[in-house]
Parts: C-alpha cells; sequence; structure tokens
C-alpha cells in the first residue's frame, strides 16, 4: 500500500535526482519532505527508505523510454460538470457578403478590408486569390522585420493554394467567405514541409511531418496560408529566438504573448486574419496590446491535434482577427474535432450576429468595475455603449477571492508543461533557450519539478469547485462583461474553459490600446461574438489602423 501511494508521487525524484539509488539516506527524505511541506519523523523515513531507492530505480526505466510532446496523457480534461446538456442541431450560418465592394483606388486599403469585405471581391472576381495574396506577402515581406512578427514564409504552398482557390472559383465551386483569403498561423501548429520552430532556439530546425487539425480546416475553407508567426518561446511572452514581437502601436514595446505574430501582424495589415492558442492569456493578452479582436473559444472546441501543447487541460486555440464577426467566421470553420484530441468535441456553432437585447441576459461584473476609480476610463465607456444599444446590464459579483484564494492555476500548468518538458530537462536542453530569466521556462520547469502528484491532484479538485461556482453564475447570464485584466477572471475562466472575447475599446493616456472582455456560457461562442459585434457595430474602435502600417 505504501508503495502505491509513493508512486503516485514524483517529488521525491526531483529532490533526489542528482542522488543515486545506493547514496539514497534517510536525510534526504526528510529534506525532501521539508520541501513540499511535509514533516516525516526519523522512523517514517527509515520505513520509507527501501522503497524510495526502488522507486527512484523505476523513475530510471521509465526515462528510457523518451515520450514526443505529442503522445497525450489517459486523463482527457472536460469542461462539464454532471449533468450538463447541450443541443445538439447546428443551424444554418449565413454569412452576408456584401455586393457593393470595390478594390480601392490606393490598393493598400486592401490590407484593413474585413474578411467579408475582401470575400466579396474574390466571389465576383474583382480580384483573384493570387493577386490577393501577392499583395499581402508582399506587405509581410516589408513590414514583418519591423515588427519582428514572422518565422517562416509559405509562399510556395500560398501560391499553390490561390491557384487553386481561383481555379475552383472559376468553375463556380465556391467554398465560403474564407475562400481564397490569406492568413497566418502562430509557429506551433504543424504544416508538411515546413519548419514548426515553437519559437524556442533547440526547435528552430524542427519539421514534423503531420498537418495540424487547425490548418487542415482552414485548408478545406479553401484559405491561403502565406506565413508562420512568432511565439514566445515554447508560448510564453513575446521574447523569441530571434527577437522580440513589436505591438504595432508603439515599436518601442513588445506585443505581449505568447500569439505574439499573429495579433500584431493581424492589426498591422500583414494578413486579414491569424490563428494564436491560449493557456492563460495568450490570446487575450497581445489582442490587447496589439489592438486586435481576439476569441479564445470554449475549452475543447477545437481539435488540438499537430499543435504543440503545453498543458493538457488549458490549452486552447482561437482567431485572432480586427472585428468580431471575423472572428465568428473563422471560428466557423475551424471549430470541431478529428477524434485525435481526447478533449475536443464538435458542438453547434449557432451565430446570427444580431444581438436580441430582450433575449441576451447580460451582466457586468460590478466588483471589478467598482474598483475602477477613473471616470473617464474606457472600460466604464463600454456598459453606456451598451446601455445605449438596449442592453439590461445587470450587476453581478465574479466569483473571485472566495473560490480562487490559492493558485490553482501555477499548479496545474506547472505539473502539466513540466511534464510535457520533462525530457528537456532531464537532458539540459533547456539550457539551449536564448532566455535563462527566473520568470522563463527553463527555471519554471525546474521548479515545477518539486510539484508532488497529490498536490497537482487536489488542485484539480479544487478546481472542480471553481468550476461549479462559475457554471452557478452563468446559470442566469448569457454574457458577462469584464475589464480584461480585472481580478484573477482570466485564471479563473482559463482553468473553467468558459470562452472569452476582447476587441479594442479605445487608447489609454500612453497612446496604446485598451479592451474590454465579455465571457459566456459554456460553448456560448456565439453570443459573446455577437454582442461582441454589436459595440463594434456602433463605434469605431475596430477602424482604428496604426499609422506606421497605413
Amino acid at each position: 500500500m505504501m508503495k502505491a501511494v509513493l508512486l503516485s508521487t514524483f517529488f521525491f525524484s526531483c529532490c533526489l535526482f542528482a542522488v543515486s539509488q545506493d547514496t539514497i539516506s534517510r536525510a534526504d527524505i526528510i529534506t525532501a519532505g521539508r520541501v513540499v511541506g511535509l514533516t516525516f519523523k526519523e522512523s517514517e523515513a527509515d520505513s520509507m527508505l527501501r522503497d524510495v531507492r526502488t522507486n527512484r530505480n523505476d523513475y530510471n526505466n521509465l526515462r528510457k523510454y523518451p515520450l514526443n510532446n505529442s503522445t497525450p496523457i489517459t486523463l482527457a480534461h472536460s469542461p462539464l460538470l454532471p449533468g450538463m446538456k447541450f443541443g445538439s442541431r447546428q443551424l444554418p450560418v449565413a454569412w452576408a457578403i456584401p455586393a457593393n465592394v470595390s478594390v480601392p483606388a490606393n490598393k493598400n486599403g486592401l490590407a484593413f478590408y474585413s474578411v467579408l469585405q475582401l470575400a466579396s471581391l474574390i466571389k465576383s472576381k474583382k480580384i483573384s486569390s493570387v493577386e490577393l495574396t501577392r499583395f499581402f506577402l508582399d506587405r509581410l515581406h516589408k513590414y514583418a522585420d519591423t515588427l519582428e512578427c514572422v518565422i517562416s514564409y509559405t509562399q510556395d504552398i500560398a501560391m499553390e493554394q490561390a491557384r487553386q482557390a481561383d481555379k475552383e472559383i472559376a468553375a463556380g465551386k465556391y467554398r465560403g467567405p474564407l475562400h481564397g483569403i490569406p492568413y497566418g498561423l502562430k509557429d506551433l501548429f504543424s504544416v508538411k514541409g515546413t519548419k514548426t520552430t515553437w519559437g524556442a532556439e533547440p526547435y528552430k530546425n524542427q519539421v514534423l511531418d503531420e498537418d495540424a487539425f487547425v490548418y487542415s480546416q482552414l485548408k478545406k475553407a479553401g484559405a491561403v496560408l502565406v506565413a508562420k508567426f512568432t511565439l514566445g518561446a515554447l508560448a510564453m511572452g513575446d521574447y523569441w529566438y530571434g527577437g522580440r514581437t513589436k505591438t504595432p502601436w508603439d515599436l518601442t514595446r513588445g506585443s505581449s504573448g505568447s500569439s505574439a505574430g499573429s495579433a500584431a501582424a493581424t492589426v498591422a495589415g500583414l494578413v486579414p486574419f491569424a490563428i494564436g492558442t491560449e493557456t492563460w492569456g495568450s490570446i487575450i493578452s497581445p489582442s490587447t496590446a496589439c489592438g486586435a479582436t481576439g476569441l479564445r473559444p470554449t475549452f475543447g472546441s477545437i481539435s488540438r491535434s499537430g499543435a504543440m501543447a503545453l498543458s493538457w487541460s488549458l490549452d486552447k486555440i482561437g482567431p485572432i482577427c480586427r472585428n468580431a464577426e471575423d472572428a465568428a467566421i473563422v471560428f466557423n470553420y475551424i471549430h470541431g474535432t478529428d477524434s485525435l484530441d481526447a478533449s475536443a468535441v464538435n458542438r453547434p456553432f449557432n451565430y446570427s450576429g444580431k444581438a436580441d437585447w430582450k433575449k441576451l441576459k447580460i451582466g457586468y461584473a460590478k466588483n471589478y468595475f467598482d474598483k475602477i476609480t477613473d471616470t473617464s476610463s474606457p472600460d466604464l465607456k463600454v456598459l453606456e455603449v451598451y446601455r445605449k444599444l438596449g442592453a439590461n446590464l445587470q450587476p453581478v459579483v465574479f466569483p473571485d477571492s472566495a473560490v480562487y484564494n490559492m493558485d490553482i492555476m501555477g499548479i496545474v500548468i506547472g505539473g502539466e508543461s513540466a511534464a510535457l518538458f520533462d525530457e528537456f530537462t532531464r537532458t539540459e536542453v533547456d539550457d539551449m533557450m536564448t532566455r535563462q530569466t527566473r520568470s522563463d521556462w527553463p527555471n519554471s520547469f525546474r521548479i515545477s519539478r518539486l510539484i508532488p502528484a497529490v498536490e497537482y491532484l487536489n488542485a484539480n479538485r479544487h478546481r472542480y469547485l471553481l468550476m461549479k461556482a462559475v457554471h452557478q453564475l452563468f446559470k442566469d447570464y448569457d454574457v458577462i462583461i469584464c475589464p480584461t485584466w480585472g481580478g484573477n477572471q482570466s485564471a479563473i475562466t482559463n482553468l473553467t474553459g468558459h470562452p472569452a472575447v476582447c476587441f479594442p475599446t479605445g487608447f489609454n493616456r500612453i497612446k496604446l490600446p485598451t479592451s474590454i472582455t465579455l465571457l459566456g456560457k459554456l460553448y456560448g461562442d456565439a453570443a459573446i461574438l455577437s454582442a461582441a459585434k454589436a459595440y463594434q457595430d456602433a463605434t469605431s474602435w475596430d477602424e482604428m489602423h496604426p499609422e506606421l502600417f497605413r
């Protein structure tokens, strides 16, 4: 029985990493216990000693068989609670492609056309996909180094896909609003024939012979891949092995991350849209810093096969665009599953683009908004806009300190990421990383080796209680408006799996973009996107573009 308990806990392998089986002592066990907050008596350490030595031998045997980053665990996370039920009927989604769009006299104006505007030009054959693809490739080559946002160009793939799109459209085989539209991928998605660097020096020449699910979905939709964009190394921040990605509003500042290049390139008009990922803030944060509209969908809405894994129970894929309707279009074509991701499901996305204020129940996180002392805050003005639109905003208390009074997120990300990059740490590949601060992955992975399995599992049990608290709140609301950086809502909703969309709401005193975040029910992505679109139809912040890239 004792051996079974010990085998479920890996912290001894961390503390005793450099100690051989024969030299593990009672004192080592007592020290290891102190590291994780336990006190072992001499007699207890004596009883444990033989099996601890045996366990160490078992760890060494496990390590003889390397695991790829793509190898999953058998425990598949779901955001659902017992008794939850969802509709299964997918209604037709009609995209209102405008009929009266013209190619601008100054062709640079195409850079900031919406997906539907570009779709109109493509569908009516006023411009070809080949022309449009060359246009965006030219812009990428002109500005990418300025933003440090591109890791690799996929020009050959792009031109082949563009020519195919033109051929199909000429034959009357129009696939929909993404057909012939260029885009970029965060460079943690594998695409056959390209490098997939994960933004990190040790992997800068890595080639994976696989097409990620999200790439395959976009290929089916007829979209055209023009580039793979930067991400902070191993999906943290905006520093990658080649430099630091910049926000297009101020080239002295970083774009935030980790979907750094995807957000910067989209806002600068180098692509109409891009794909990002989020574990904790990696879509929302760069979208805010760059002034993009970023959708972090409900956990499990999109299969992650072919994407670098950082945290099995937290990683999510989502579109980064310039407006909410573009995000809805992209999500419509990439959501679903290929059955290769055990956490992914195929739920309906019944988006209409219309916010019915009589039916849509909207709350605002009063406990967050009450902390805003600046009466000119863009966050407060957002509430004014929604009230003028006819929304009946109800104050709610977003569950925060009452249920999130421990660092569940740190333990969950730490344990899962350290497991995924186990060999990276043990074989000292981490020494090749370009950044080695206390806050970077090499140090974080080492620290996380000391998280006991018991604490990791108990953190997830507390997570379950958190899921119940947030679900209780959303029983009465379809949308909850939150300041993007209000309290712990980002950590909480990433842990619970609820969807979020953030979008620009103005500029702060140093002329950098501000944003607001709308949170939704599980699989309620359509509602928050419709509410975001209503705000953007009533304001012009999503139509502001950085002067340097006009």
